[in-house]
């Protein structure tokens, strides 16, 4: 099977044409939604009829606000619903990456110096080196003298002990 790869005019081409569609979709979109909230609003909300004396004016008042209220409690209903949805939607979101789990990338090993680790981190205005040798103490040693007297002739040494162990032989 030789599949001929699409050249890079005719892929913008199609794209073009793809996203003008879409536009096209979204403005009629947006003209339908405004078409039928006229209707909704003509159907559910006549215009009041505004002739009369104060009283049915009041009167008119009164069931415009009852209806607001109504209106404002089932908006409420509905958004708390809404939230408590999207709660849902959030726990079994986290519930499904638990169970999928995490998968992590392979590390690539990288061969980089500390100098050169500590210049990518920090920038090349800064300059640290990471010669760990040269930051160390000094410390001399002093040669401590050892009493020489107690270091003599080891068969000396070997004589004496041989006199103690006769002495507790002895006794």
């Amino acid at each position: 099977m030789s599949e001929k790869k699409m050249t890079s005019s005719r892929r913008h081409h199609l794209k073009s044409v793809i996203l003008q569609i879409a536009l096209n979709w979204l403005e009629q979109e947006k003209k339908d939604v405004a078409e039928q909230k006229e209707a909704y609003m003509a159907e559910n909300c006549p215009t009041p009829d505004l002739s009369g004396d104060q009283a049915a004016l009041m009167e008119l008042c009164r069931k415009l606000h009852a209806a607001i209220d109504k209106i404002d409690e089932e908006r409420y209903d509905a958004e708390a619903k809404v939230q408590k949805a999207n709660k849902e939607i959030e726990d079994l979101n986290i519930k499904v990456v638990d169970l999928r789990g995490v998968k992590k990338p392979a590390l690539k090993k990288v061969r980089m110096s500390a100098d050169s680790m500590l210049q990518a981190l920090l920038g090349s205005k800064h300059k640290v080196t990471m010669d760990l040798r040269s930051n160390l103490k000094q410390v001399k040693k002093e040669v401590k003298e050892e009493p020489t007297e107690a270091v003599g002739d080891w068969r000396k040494n070997i004589e004496d002990k041989a006199d103690r162990k006769k002495m507790f032989e002895t006794s």
